[in-house]
């Protein structure tokens, strides 16, 4: 069975999906990762990422490779384990940039396709029950209000220890929004039959048992 959850960065689709696998004994599989890490070698590399010929010149020499441990993804990048390195900011905003490109795209989705083919996955991301896994038994389009999806990532980010800036933050969400919706390829948008939540004035414990609900629904 495949689940596919789609909305907007910071949206809390990675949390929130993590713990209904758990919970449904499902496999999650967090396919912005994907995008993160090829973002990670063109910066490690001295690459531009906006320079589409540049970054799919060098992707026949990045390898991805997932697996997961106590239930938590990690993420390898040609052997070496990136989980942590693709969280930081710098990497966020340019993956948004290389998602763009039809060869990354191309390359990330058949990967992400031969995944939910031999288990049962919940995958996120910007456009899972659109491109995908258009047959998904379930899909379901999470958002929020970009004001509270900005009050999260500062919260987050805080707690790291990182000084961050909330009304910056807050821009960039905005500005990633209008990249995601509005690109040539894949855009973000709710796919027909996509259950839409928004999860604004919810806490992570209603968001999760409303997905169980909209989920077991359809099993």
């Amino acid at each position: 069975m495949n689940i596919a959850i789609d909305g907007p960065a910071g949206a809390g689709k990675s949390s929130i999906a993590k713990l209904v696998a758990q919970k449904l004994s499902f496999v999650y599989f967090d396919t912005g990762a994907m995008y993160r890490t090829i973002a990670l070698y063109a910066l490690e590399h001295q690459i531009n990422p906006a320079r589409e010929e540049d970054v799919v010149a060098v992707l026949d020499e990045i390898q991805i490779t997932l697996s997961h441990e106590d239930g938590e993804q990690e993420i390898f990048l040609n052997g070496t384990n990136v989980s942590k390195d693709i969280r930081r900011e710098e990497v966020g905003k340019n993956a948004s940039i290389v998602a763009k490109y039809a060869a990354v795209r191309q390359k990330l989705v058949s990967l992400q396709q031969e995944i939910a083919a031999d288990m049962d996955v919940i995958m996120d991301g910007r456009d899972i029950g659109t491109v995908v896994l258009p047959n998904a038994e379930v899909k379901i389009y999470l958002t929020a209000s970009a004001n509270v999806r900005a009050k999260r990532r500062f919260k987050e980010l805080q707690a790291k220890g990182e000084s961050c800036d909330l009304t910056q933050i807050e821009k960039d969400i905005i500005a990633r929004d209008e990249q995601d919706m509005n690109r040539e390829i894949s855009p973000l948008r709710q796919a027909e039959d996509a259950v839409l939540v928004d999860s604004s004035d919810m806490t992570i414990e209603e968001v999760v048992n409303c997905l169980i609900d909209i989920i077991k629904k359809k099993m």
